[in-house]
């Protein structure tokens, strides 16, 4: 029985791709392919002559029966146009069908957009929210906004350039002149990424059209807190050091509660632990 690599391509620059990523690509007996014309494109580049097979949204349901017969016979890699397979694109259904038939299911890991867009955004990173397209039309847009307008951690999107502009009135009109980051073409020649509010968002991009493909990556809600004095700290770090919680979640369970900082946090059970 063969297994299903999950194989994260390149969201624009080929340097990107890793070896393992080519050695599965040139080894499996089956790739399934969100888009074969993008995708050949990629292996005629490193000549890589593995077969392939569409794949894609309106194909997926009926493709499995033909993909799971082909991982009876040996390996099968996954790949979308860019990125991470299976994250907004085809191949969630692949991967529970092959998990329910036995066959081992293993990710190749490598480009991500959202991801590299949140690392570089300058937005807190410890807690975030993904929440792949906003809607089309704004009133479901708002909507799926107020949804996450109480949450305090990092919100993820994409977007679309012909829809960037609306997005972000709609974003401001629900979520208010938050920070955020606006990520395009990233990793590519013409790579941007636009940080500040979303009032000075929406004034660049009115004077720089949009092109490509936009990661945006808001601000959560601060919540206020009124912040502990270091006896009450150093009292709940003394009650937490005693159970088996390990520091990073004892760290980020006071500062939500606190006021005080991660890095205060770790500073002070530090000192306390010597």
């Amino acid at each position: 029985m063969g297994t299903l690599y999950l194989v994260a391509t390149p969201i624009g620059n080929l340097e990107d791709t890793s070896p393992r990523a080519l050695r599965i690509l040139s080894t499996v007996r089956l790739i399934a392919a969100e888009d074969t014309r993008q995708t050949i494109k990629l292996l005629n580049h490193f000549n890589i002559h593995t077969a392939l097979t569409s794949y894609f949204e309106h194909s997926k349901l009926s493709k499995v029966d033909q993909i799971l017969a082909a991982l009876e016979m040996g390996d099968v890699a996954l790949v979308s146009d860019a990125g991470t397979p299976a994250l907004n694109d085809p191949g969630y259904e692949l991967v529970r069908s092959a998990l329910q038939a036995g066959y081992q299911v293993s990710p190749v890991p490598g480009a991500c957009a959202p991801v590299a867009a949140l690392v570089a955004s300058g937005l807190p990173t410890d807690t975030f929210l993904y929440l792949g397209y906003l809607p089309r039309k704004s009133s479901d847009r708002r909507r799926a906004l107020s949804k996450a307008s109480d949450y305090p951690f990092t919100l993820i999107f994409l977007e679309t350039p012909h829809r960037l502009e609306a997005a972000l009135e709609d974003v401001f009109a629900v979520l208010g002149d938050r920070e955020m980051a606006v990520a395009r073409e990233l990793t590519k020649q013409h790579e941007e990424i636009f940080r500040g509010s979303v009032r000075a968002a929406q004034a660049h991009f009115s004077t720089h059209p949009p092109r490509g493909e936009f990661t945006l990556v808001i601000a959560g809600k601060k919540i206020e807190t009124t912040r502990w004095s270091e006896e009450n700290l150093d009292e709940a770090l003394h009650a937490a050091l005693k159970t088996s919680q390990p520091p990073a979640r004892i760290a980020s369970s006071l500062a939500a509660e606190s006021g005080w900082s991660r890095r205060e946090i770790y500073r002070r059970m530090t000192e306390i632990q010597k």
